[in-house]
């Protein structure tokens, strides 16, 4: 499954066959929030929250993968990722894209 930010597949025509998207909502864990704390007196990259959310942006892609193919697709464009909380400790990772059929 070819997915691209772009609109158009150079040398590719194809049909559009709609809107596929996949979410994932991530909560944050206790210990990783403790840990969190203490990196942000000394400052630095939160390991543990790219990492989760990493996760959850890979798990949203899959699902939105999985919804094209139901669809027969043979690439998404347009991808895009969007977050947004849900409720204090947890967000929302939504990737979306337009699923296309190559003719």
């Amino acid at each position: 499954m070819m997915l691209t930010t772009i609109d158009v597949v150079p040398g590719k025509q194809y049909e559009v066959l709609g809107l596929v998207k996949g979410n994932m909502v991530q909560t944050k864990n206790f210990g990783k929030d403790i840990g969190a704390g203490l990196k942000s007196l000394v400052g630095g990259e939160l390991k543990a929250y790219s990492d989760m959310m990493n996760e959850a942006r890979a798990t949203a892609t899959k699902r939105m993968v999985a919804e094209a193919e139901a669809l027969g697709a043979d690439a998404i464009v347009c991808v895009r990722y969007t977050s947004a909380p849900v409720m204090a400790g947890a967000a929302e990772i939504l990737a979306f894209g337009t699923a296309v059929k190559f003719v």
